[in-house]
């Protein structure tokens, strides 16, 4: 165990969000920090999930940070290991390996209204911070639904981001359970290998052809000579993805056309009309997460692949039977069923000024200024927090935005001096989310007739961000005083009474 060290600034995490944040403080002239990871190496989401045929479905060009552009990204869509290795190399490039805490899940924060300050309790040691950035991510704690029988079951079972590459499917009758951005990877890489693969669908997926080639040489040459041709690409995929989100947001019934080009997509690869009436979704493209393969409607074409339209009901012995009352023998279920993105698992560990759990102040939904402040929690932060995600551009625009206003919060709290420490103010924070939760209204996430994981318990789009990216690096710009209140350490006000 290591003794009690106190920081100015805890980063909790240490995928994209988390390494981001340490880049930014050091940048800001802010050493005095550690980044606590509960696992033994960076990478996030991206360390997590090595299922076969992982791999990102935005451009490697704009799925990396502005400020570390990679010239050498050997596909126009990057596989995890790629993606994995750019934020070994990043950690090495900005020398971030002293600060890093390996091994140091955090079991619990609590503000200490006394001090000012975060007492942190991890598994490597305790530490206290002024200032918590939780870049926590909401691709990483793992949802697995409770299905009856399942403890019973003799086979073998995993969650797509704990993948058991122990485990050899090839040969096995495996269960796919869940048609997400992750299944749609894994179906086309393991059916040729498995003897039976039934596929367990509740909702079609919309699917769109994935444009993936190789980077020429001579493409890196030039990218590494000039460095502005990099910059170049990745600000061309910015912008038509900045051009297409109006569609999403404010015209979602110009969608039609895209639905109709997913269609023929299709009809390519599945000639069975049965089979077509089942993949073929009845909500409007967009509402969910649009999937990008060339490869998935092909493989489910294959003879040895069973598509079931109904969520897998209970498990009895070795046989998985679907909620139509169909069942197969199998020898391995593989759950495809996404991560707790509306109910975020660090939140019952943070602990805020008036004895609440962050967990408590968000029964209602989760609800953050400007994606990063939520009150009653001063001094702390979210990266990626409530809507700030996107639905069809790249979430690191979206980090980046955030990090400019981790490091003004900084400024700021230096300016204002001495032990002190900002809350986001209850009415900022209720005027903020009536906006998102306004503007919301209209965008396909709400209008598009599905049930998608961007939504909470109630319905509400607690996830995604109804514009677009450069509406939010505006707002994200600068720290705006007036929404928090000043908080001074309980010895320093009566200090100043005195005077």
């Amino acid at each position: 165990m290591t003794e009690h060290e106190h920081v100015r600034v805890a980063v909790i995490g240490s995928g994209f969000g988390g390494l981001g944040a340490a880049v930014r403080l050091r940048r800001e002239g802010v050493t005095d920090f550690v980044v606590l990871e509960r696992a033994d190496s960076v990478g996030g989401t991206w360390r997590d999930n090595s299922y076969p045929g992982c791999a990102c479905d935005v451009p490697s060009h704009l799925y990396s940070f502005s400020f570390a552009p990679n010239p050498d990204w050997p596909r126009t869509f990057s596989g995890q290991e790629h993606i994995r290795g750019y934020l070994e190399h990043v950690t090495d490039v900005f020398r971030l390996r002293p600060h890093l805490r390996f091994n140091s899940e955090v079991k619990m924060m609590t503000w200490d209204a006394e001090r000012l300050r975060w007492d942190i309790e991890t598994s490597g040691g305790s530490y206290s911070a002024d200032l918590v950035v939780s870049a926590t991510g909401p691709l990483s704690d793992p949802k697995v639904p409770d299905i009856p029988g399942l403890d019973s079951f003799p086979g073998k079972v995993f969650h797509s981001a704990r993948w058991d590459h122990d485990y050899d499917l090839r040969g096995k009758r495996v269960a796919m359970v869940g048609t997400g951005a992750s299944a749609i990877q894994i179906v086309p890489s393991i059916q040729p290998e498995v003897s039976r693969l039934t596929l367990f669908q509740r909702t079609p997926p919309w699917v769109m052809p994935r444009v993936d080639r190789a980077i020429s040489g001579a493409e890196r040459a030039l990218h590494r000579a000039l460095p502005f041709t990099t910059q170049a690409r990745r600000g061309l995929l910015w912008g038509l993805r900045e051009l297409q989100v109006q569609a999403f947001t404010k015209r979602p019934n110009e969608l039609g056309m895209v639905e109709q080009l997913a269609k023929r997509n299709m009809a390519r690869s599945i000639k069975d009309p049965a089979l077509r009436a089942k993949l073929t979704p009845d909500y409007r493209i967009g509402c969910k997460r649009i999937l990008l393969s060339s490869a998935y409607y092909p493989a489910l074409a294959q003879p040895n692949v069973d598509v079931v339209t109904s969520g897998l009901a209970e498990v009895r012995g070795s046989t998985v039977v679907g909620a139509d009352g169909s069942t197969a023998e199998v020898d391995a279920i593989v759950f495809g069923t996404g991560f707790h993105v509306t109910d975020m698992p660090i939140a019952d560990r943070v602990v805020g000024a008036d004895g609440r759990t962050l967990a408590e102040a968000w029964q209602g939904g989760m609800q953050a200024l400007r994606g990063a402040s939520a009150a009653g929690f001063p001094n702390w932060m979210t990266v990626i927090g409530p809507n700030t995600g996107l639905g069809n551009s790249s979430m690191i625009l979206m980090i980046e935005s955030q990090l400019n206003y981790l490091a003004d919060y900084v400024r700021q709290l230096d300016v204002l001096g001495g032990r002190v420490a900002l809350d986001a103010r209850p009415a900022a924070v209720d005027a903020w989310n009536r906006r998102v939760q306004e503007r919301m209204k209209r965008t396909v996430w709400n209008t598009g007739g599905c049930t998608s994981w961007y939504l909470d318990a109630n319905g509400r789009n607690t996830t995604i961000w109804p514009g677009t990216t450069t509406e939010f690096r505006t707002a994200t710009r600068r720290v705006n005083l007036a929404e928090y209140e000043v908080v001074r350490a309980p010895a320093e006000k009566k200090a100043e009474a005195a005077v």
